[in-house]
């Protein structure tokens, strides 16, 4: 059976009966966002990415979807505090598309990044995470600057094991613990400097989605194309996508680039 978008819709919705969610079917995005009706608090899941896993594993790819997504939103749900949680404050990295605010209207924390990229300020409770809005703050008498500087300095703290792999004459190294801030590890100053020392040609390092960073010493064009080719299809199956652009890290900074027109002018130069 070939499973598409509407039928993995029904079938997760088959699964998520509760009478205090609603789905939301964006057809456009090809989303499906399951949300508490008092609150409108809610998730977006990016359908491709579950179709994709279902492929590989199926019911036991939508199981693991479906305990994810019941966790969140109770999560969401309930009152939450900050004090004595500093360990379990962490960032997270999101598009520049992704919402400021809760469907019910409260501010997140945030920081700008990258024009592709901003950070996001997360409470970790072990299965699932939620969003620090000011709301959050103002009743803890918390700054923005205490949350930032404390997530700073947690995301350090995350363990890096790295997955080496050559391909092409180019070295990728992929960090994937699952552990939901593998993206974040973009954060880590002193990882990026780490990368860049073991470098021989130009570093470049992709987020495409939540799950997964990647490190590229590209050495060839042919390492920009097989990045591009990655980041594109990680970043359809991610659960949760960021962005389908890698990053150049040059002089401590990250800029975007476009693949192929890196690739056309690195050819016009040789």
């Amino acid at each position: 059976m070939k499973m598409t978008s509407i039928k993995m819709k029904r079938l997760l919705e088959s699964r998520l009966q509760n009478e205090q969610w609603k789905t939301v079917f964006n057809k456009d995005k090809d989303t499906l966002r399951i949300e508490w009706k008092d609150t409108k608090m809610g998730i977006d899941i990016s359908l491709p990415g579950i179709i994709a896993k279902w492929e590989e594993r199926k019911e036991k790819a939508v199981d693991e979807i479906v305990d994810y997504i019941a966790e969140a939103l109770h999560v969401m749900h309930d009152e939450q505090n900050l004090s004595g949680k500093e360990k379990q404050i962490l960032p997270v990295i999101r598009s520049t598309s992704f919402p400021i605010e809760t469907k019910n209207e409260k501010e997140l924390i945030y920081s700008e990044h990258t024009a592709e990229t901003r950070i996001f300020y997360a409470l970790d409770l072990g299965k699932s995470y939620r969003l620090i809005d000011k709301k959050m703050l103002e009743q803890e008498q918390w700054t923005e600057e205490r949350i930032k500087e404390v997530a700073k300095f947690n995301i350090r703290s995350l363990s890096t094991p790295i997955k080496k792999d050559e391909v092409a004459g180019n070295t990728f190294y992929f960090i994937a613990t699952k552990d939901g801030y593998d993206a974040s590890r973009i954060l880590n100053e002193s990882l990026l400097e780490e990368m860049e020392e073991k470098t021989e040609g130009e570093l470049a390092i992709a987020v495409p989605h939540q799950d997964v960073c990647i490190f590229v010493d590209v050495k060839n064009p042919t390492g920009y194309d097989i990045l591009a080719q990655m980041t594109m299809q990680f970043f359809a199956e991610g659960r949760v996508p960021i962005t389908s652009l890698a990053f150049l890290y040059e002089e401590k900074q990250l800029n975007p680039i476009f693949i192929m027109a890196k690739n056309r002018k690195k050819e016009e130069n040789e």
